[in-house]
């Protein structure tokens, strides 16, 4: 990748992102890039130039926060300020729209590098960062930290997992403690699971501290 296309594209998604606050802004999109990079060192591939560049735009469309059509216009005008080719820029639309979770709807992979950025942008949603991250997403859509009124969720549809009542440690169950079974690299499951151990420390302390046992 040409250095100043990316420099361009970091610039933009800077401005388009920084004060986000739901957990998906500037900063999680360059951890995601460097995560992505570091799987595929650990997997053996040298070319990350659509690795790169799909972890950086992999939230543009995303639906939670943009409408279906109006995100796919907007990730299509940026594409279209690239020197990509029509193979690489169906690559790269392929692998963006195939790694967002949905409630578990999620679509098969059959690429390496949607596999390295898939598992690069849940290792986000672990560990310390992953926490944080759960808490200001629950914040911003008006969830309460912890209501043991609600029940675990399962076998959602896609718009029940993004708008039923659910509370942010209800989340940890219904999605981020099943992301380590679902890594798709050998590098990605490995870095996976320190994150994995801590969000299980966290759910037991804030047990103890709920329930008056700490």
């Amino acid at each position: 990748m040409d250095r100043k296309e990316l420099d361009h594209i970091i610039e933009y998604l800077k401005h388009e992102y920084l004060g986000e606050a739901t957990g998906h802004d500037w900063y999680h999109l360059e951890r995601v890039r460097k995560q992505a990079l570091r799987i595929a060192r650990g997997e053996q591939v040298s070319d990350t130039y659509i690795i790169e560049l799909a972890s950086l735009l992999h939230d543009v469309p995303d639906e939670k926060f943009i409408e279906e059509m109006e995100g796919k216009k907007k990730l299509d005008h940026l594409l279209s300020r690239l020197p990509l080719s029509e193979s690489e820029s169906s690559q790269l639309k392929s692998i963006i729209f195939s790694i967002s979770y949905k409630g578990g709807h999620e679509a098969e992979l059959t690429s390496i590098e949607a596999k390295i950025v898939r598992d690069a942008d849940r290792l986000d949603a672990l560990g310390a960062i992953g926490i944080a991250r759960t808490f200001a997403y629950g914040g911003r859509k008006g969830r309460s930290i912890y209501n043991p009124d609600f029940e675990e969720r399962t076998n959602m549809s896609i718009d029940e997992y993004r708008n039923g009542d659910s509370s942010s440690i209800h989340h940890f169950y219904e999605k981020l403690l099943k992301l380590k079974d679902l890594m798709c690299t050998e590098t990605g499951r490995a870095l996976a699971e320190e994150r994995h151990d801590f969000l299980l420390r966290f759910l037991e302390q804030f047990n103890r501290e709920w329930t008056g046992q700490e």
